[in-house]
């Protein structure tokens, strides 16, 4: 762990990002016991307050565990990609707001991003995974569902699908494209779309993939971004009309 710290800029953060490269390089090990406030103190230079709030840092970025009792202190915590899932969607989420990222450029790497998932979906999708997209599929066919319900069933049918893959490293990558690039999109198209079509092609997809057959899933996921993508246009057009004739 790095010691010397810089005065000019916030202690405890330094001393976190210190701590959190250890873990990184491998120095701290998981289940590790970290040395004790009074120690991180000394070797710091700092007060125990500021030593605690580098540790709340670090409990809250999901990479320590506390332990009470004689043998407790702050362990290592390993990290499962359930912990680190909600990390990933905001983080993708704010890189989105924050950063000029048009509607084609999030709908190019969404759908491009899923469809890696299609074959190894089709070979190994579960019962459960595929039960889900059913249920969504048919929520998105209620009469009455508004359009911000129509938006999450959306989002939860693509989750589905790409869970549906088995390889916790894809659904960790995939899920600032499904959680965080769908809602974008939706923000574009959900008032616009065509529900009925949605649907079709969703049921083309589920069942492709339920039949085992990558290839016909695949055509169904490009289907949905062409049309994603055009109806996106169509929608830019006729808002620009409605400017245009308002001035």
């Amino acid at each position: 762990m790095k010691y010397t710290l810089n005065q000019d800029s916030e202690l405890s953060s330094q001393i976190a990002e210190s701590i959190r490269e250890a873990i990184m390089n491998g120095s701290l090990l998981v289940d590790e016991r970290l040395p004790s406030e009074g120690e991180l103190c000394d070797r710091f230079e700092v007060s125990r307050s500021t030593v605690r709030e580098a540790l709340k840092r670090l409990a809250a970025q999901n990479l320590i565990r506390t332990q009470r009792g004689a043998t407790g202190g702050a362990f290592v915590k390993r990290i499962s990609f359930e912990d680190a899932y909600p990390q990933q969607i905001t983080t993708s989420t704010l890189l989105l707001s924050m950063n000029d990222v048009s509607f084609e450029t999030a709908c190019e790497a969404r759908f491009a991003v899923e469809r890696a998932c299609v074959p190894l979906s089709a070979q190994r999708c579960k019962p459960d995974h595929l039960a889900t997209m059913r249920a969504e599929i048919h929520r998105q066919t209620q009469n009455g569902l508004s359009d911000e319900s129509f938006c999450a069933s959306d989002v939860a049918f693509h989750k589905a699908l790409v869970e549906g893959a088995g390889n916790p490293v894809l659904t960790y990558q995939l899920a600032g494209a499904i959680e965080s690039m769908q809602p974008l999109m939706n923000m574009i198209t959900f008032s616009e779309r065509d529900r009925v079509k949605i649907v079709d092609l969703h049921t083309k997809i589920a069942d492709a993939i339920e039949g085992g057959q990558a290839a016909a899933a695949d055509l169904g996921l490009d289907e949905l971004a062409n049309y994603t993508m055009t109806l996106a246009d169509q929608v830019r057009q006729q808002r620009a009309a409605r400017k245009k004739n308002m001035e």
